[in-house]
């Protein structure tokens, strides 16, 4: 964890021009809130690079109203992990719409009725509903995904494979990224490409020492548009690409990127049904669900008649 978080440091220290770009543009287009943007990214990229401490300043990005959004708020908000080229964008639209919903609510608040602003029953209502839901799906899949045996699952996919067309790139794998500066990268290179067990172990030694990031997918597929997003540069054609490549490697400022494929599938034809079979048990699990829900409704029913919690008046 410690070494995890001393590497996000170094990166966002090294991607301060990312930064500065981002604030000239800001004031460059003379937008009235440019100070509060530039705050609020350079607070994202930096939290993750101060000590923990006993109270964390939170402090005010934008008010509405009497409203007011924190840092607390914008890093509950959105996703961790992102990359350091995706948090700028990110954080911009989350305080945009946190804005204009501020807005949206104080102009209802205002214009509607009494009777119109009183919610309280259909917020009860809908909290009943949600909570009986996800209380029947805990128990749904608690109890029938075990039960759901490998030829169920393949005879469903045999009978529906019409239905299982693959509508991206997959492939199998690996996925490395390195800082530049690490050594004997001339190793990991005939590593990464070899498919000897003994070069795999040497290899994700390497890579636990020395990685940034290490994907190791062989195993299993996945699709070929989440490794590309992390490139410095997006591979335009995949078709093209896979269909010509076992290997490839790129590279930023900071650091080398290494890409290994050992099979790949294209879009259009039937997906494995390895890549399919979450899906297929969601699909089987729901065909179960009406007969479900009422077998549990009565078994609770029972006990709560046995157990005298139910008194008719």
């Amino acid at each position: 964890m410690k070494i995890s978080i001393i590497r996000a440091c170094n990166e966002t220290v090294k991607n301060k021009n990312l930064f500065t770009t981002f604030a000239g543009r800001l004031i460059n287009n003379k937008m009235q809130n440019t100070l509060f943007y530039i705050i609020t990214t350079a607070a994202l990229l930096t939290a993750s690079c101060k000590p923990s401490q006993t109270t964390q300043p939170n402090p005010p990005i934008v008010t509405v109203d009497g409203y007011t959004l924190t840092m607390n708020d914008i890093k509950k908000g959105i996703p961790e992990n992102l990359l350091v080229t995706d948090s700028v964008a990110v954080v911009e639209d989350y305080i945009n719409r946190w804005v204009k919903t501020r807005l949206t609510l104080r102009q209802a608040e205002q214009n509607l009725s009494p009777d119109e602003k009183n919610v309280e029953q259909k917020l009860d209502s809908y909290r009943t509903s949600l909570l009986v839901y996800l209380y029947q799906q805990k128990i749904l899949e608690q109890k029938y995904t075990p039960l759901l045996t490998d030829s169920e699952i393949r005879q469903y996919y045999n009978e529906m494979q019409d239905n299982f067309t693959l509508q991206e790139n997959i492939f199998k794998g690996l996925y490395i990224k390195v800082p530049k500066d690490s050594p004997n990268q001339n190793r990991l290179k005939q590593w990464y490409r070899s498919s000897k067990q003994e070069d795999l172990v040497n290899l994700e030694a390497y890579c636990y020492q020395y990685a940034r990031q290490y994907d190791n997918f062989m195993d299993n597929w996945v699709a070929f548009r989440r490794i590309n997003r992390m490139l410095p540069e997006q591979i335009p054609n995949e078709d093209r690409f896979l269909q010509w490549n076992k290997s490839y490697e790129a590279h930023d400022s900071l650091f080398n990127y290494y890409i290994s494929i050992h099979e790949y599938m294209l879009t259009g034809v039937t997906a494995p049904l390895t890549y399919v079979e979450r899906r297929i048990k969601a699909i089987l699990l729901n065909k179960k669900r009406g007969e479900f829900i009422q077998q549990l409704e009565q078994d609770l029913y029972d006990d709560a008649q046995r157990e005298k919690i139910i008194k008719f008046h």
